[in-house]
């Protein structure tokens, strides 16, 4: 008879034992299926509520007093805005998510305010696109911070007058901003173009704001580097809170990851090793008789291991679309900022389809081992 006839034949009559081990396998894919989608949307939600901290470099004239800038924060020295462009096409600077600005210090309605000019995002060249993190400010707009607005009464839609230095510009109130509890609390946000025009410094920025690449390489000093390679009279400074949440936070769930995959694969491997040792146990007599008629110790072994592939390909395919559903079902509950991109990761299946047969075969080596390796002679003396 047959390999394959003799597996047929062993799973239609030990069905019970069969299907005990199919949902050791179903439960062994679609757990970690359903983990690593998971894991890919937890990766995107944190990548988007940490990039809500704001940007973790700041970049600045060379010549900037930093004391002097931690205590103003802004730069008091400029340079050319054209910079923000050639930062964006650079092959080298891990960095991502430019935004020039030009800041200063201003008298409005008696008090003094942080007037700053921004750029709408430039993404950088080349690399992978992202979604801007900064709002754009339309020309002819102000944006007004919390206090600023609360303390006036001031309200979108309402007119903005600026006088610095005997020019007057005014401007159409866009959106009042929200308590940030800040120095963003006293800005007022203008088009870069427009502060430049209102501050009478065409062309230029007090600073560039901007998010570090979480990649090999793009630590601060190979950053520092690279900088002071292709823009000699820069420097770059990092916004140490924000870099190390973000790194901490990321590094918390690939460390929760990597703990709870390997535990689920090994706790239904044991199973089915488990299983496959029973099923040994329980056969012992048939495998003595098999063996007393002829049937090679590699026909009996391949029984065995083949049963073990066997649930491995149809525990895969069962388990992948199980686990995939899992994942869609309750993820965007779990991480709805980024619920309308979750998605079937079909690699998972090559991965399942191939990993899981091996999964099965290892657990089942030790009982195939013990199975061929018995006297089929004592076996049925004690018959």
């Amino acid at each position: 008879m047959s390999v394959i006839r003799l597996l047929f034949r062993e799973i239609e009559y030990r069905k019970l034992n069969f299907a005990l081990g199919l949902v050791s396998v179903i439960a062994a894919v679609a757990l970690p299926v359903s983990i690593l989608t998971m894991c890919d949307a937890s990766n995107r939600e944190i990548t988007r509520l940490m990039r809500n901290l704001g940007f973790n470099l700041i970049i600045v004239p060379a010549d900037t007093n930093m004391s002097d800038f931690w205590d103003r924060q802004y730069a008091d020295k400029t340079m050319p805005e054209a910079y923000v462009t050639r930062l964006s096409q650079s092959r080298t600077l891990m960095i991502q998510h430019l935004v020039a600005r030009l800041q200063q210090r201003v008298e409005w309605r008696g008090r003094k305010v942080l007037l700053t000019g921004a750029l709408p995002e430039v993404p950088m060249r080349y690399g992978a696109q992202k979604s801007p993190m900064d709002m754009p400010i339309p020309k002819g707009e102000a944006y007004l911070g919390f206090e600023l607005a609360n303390s006036t009464g001031l309200k979108a839609g309402d007119a903005l007058e600026l006088t610095v230095n005997g020019r007057t510009r005014k401007y159409r109130i866009g959106r009042t901003l929200r308590e940030q509890g800040s120095l963003d609390d006293i800005r007022i946000l203008l088009h870069l173009h427009d502060a430049q025009d209102l501050l009478n410094m065409p062309g230029r920025v007090t600073d560039i704001q901007a998010l570090s690449c979480y990649c090999k390489g793009a630590d601060l000093s190979t950053l520092r580097a690279s900088l002071a390679k292709e823009f000699p009279d820069t420097r770059v400074s990092e916004l140490r809170t924000q870099y190390l949440v973000r790194a901490e936070t990321r590094a918390t769930i690939e460390r929760y990851a990597a703990f709870l995959l390997p535990a689920v694969l090994v706790i239904c491997a044991v199973w089915v090793g488990l299983l496959a040792l029973s099923n040994v146990r329980d056969r012992r007599h048939e495998i003595g008789i098999l063996r007393a008629m002829g049937v090679s110790s590699v026909k009996v072994a391949a029984l065995f291991l083949g049963k073990a592939i066997l649930l491995g390909l149809v525990g895969a395919a069962i388990g992948f679309p199980i686990g995939t559903w899992i994942a869609l079902k309750w993820g965007p509950h779990v991480f709805p900022v980024t619920a309308g991109k979750f998605a079937a990761e079909t690699q998972y299946l090559w991965w399942a389809l191939l990993g899981a047969p091996l999964l099965c075969a290892i657990a089942s080596y030790l009982p195939a081992m013990v199975a061929v390796t018995q006297d089929p002679a004592e076996v049925l003396r004690e018959e």
